[in-house]
């Protein structure tokens, strides 16, 4: 069983003048004696030094903490220092942001005040297209075709991508190929779109030579006017010259309409 701990206080006073070496030198050896005869005094003195060390270590501690702290609050106040730098710095770029964009668009709004105005190669070709309409239902006969009655109605409705797929599930003894050829063509080049009218051209041209077919004409015009489309200049004057010459084709008066504006040979 532990002994009980020494009570330091009659010891204490003694205890402290040994360590802060104020005793005198016979008073120094006489406690020394002491020491290691009094058991007491013995337990006393070990308990005493252990609490100056930990009060030494507590002491050291606290001194780090401190110091940890200060720096703490050293970094904080950096960080808050920096960031206040940041925040000038972005206050400052927006400054500038604003005022470089607005004046952007200032010039913007006098290039476009002042650039001479021409008309897109687009906005030409669809004032002088003259685009297909849907065969008629005397054609159609829906109640024998009723595919092709929805797909005609579709073309109305300018849905020129569903009309196109139901166009396709028509079988070819339907109508004639050559016709379902020409519209498939049409429907293409009606989405007025690049590659829908690049992939139109195939179609148009094959009825185009076909001598025989009565949509042979026809197919001669949109072909030409998709070459215009996609900027086919040489292709599209030669193809719209052969229309403009054949006085048999309804596209006639429009091919040589095109052919007289010169909008061709503005795009070479």
């Amino acid at each position: 069983m532990p002994l009980p701990a020494p009570d330091l206080r009659p010891y204490l006073e003694e205890l402290e003048r040994f360590a802060d070496g104020q005793l005198s030198a016979a008073e120094q050896e006489a406690f020394e004696a002491r020491l290691e005869t009094d058991p007491a005094l013995y337990q006393a003195y070990q308990q005493y030094e252990q609490l100056t060390a930990d009060l030494r270590w507590v002491a050291g501690h606290e001194t780090l903490y401190q110091r940890l702290l200060a720096l703490d609050q050293r970094l904080d106040q950096r960080q808050l220092a920096l960031s206040r730098v940041r925040r000038r710095q972005r206050e400052q770029q927006r400054r500038w942001g604003v005022l470089a964009g607005g004046l952007l668009l200032m010039l913007l709004g006098l290039w476009l005040l002042w650039r001479p105005v021409t008309p897109s190669a687009a906005n030409s070709w669809n004032r002088y297209y003259q685009p297909e309409t849907a065969l008629s239902d005397s054609v159609v006969q829906e109640a024998q075709r009723p595919l092709l009655a929805e797909a005609m109605r579709l073309f109305r409705e300018e849905q020129y991508q569903p009309a196109l797929q139901v166009l396709q599930r028509i079988p070819t003894n339907a109508i004639g190929q050559d016709t379902l050829t020409y519209y498939n063509g049409i429907f293409l080049l009606s989405q007025n779109d690049p590659e829908q009218i690049q992939a139109a051209q195939p179609f148009l041209r094959r009825v185009a030579t076909q001598a025989s077919s009565p949509l042979a004409g026809r197919a001669r015009y949109h072909l030409g006017m998709a070459y215009w489309r996609n900027q086919q200049t040489t292709a599209a004057r030669n193809t719209l010259r052969a229309v403009s010459n054949d006085p048999r084709n309804p596209y006639q008066a429009a091919a040589r309409r095109v052919l007289r504006s010169d909008v061709l040979k503005e795009q070479e």
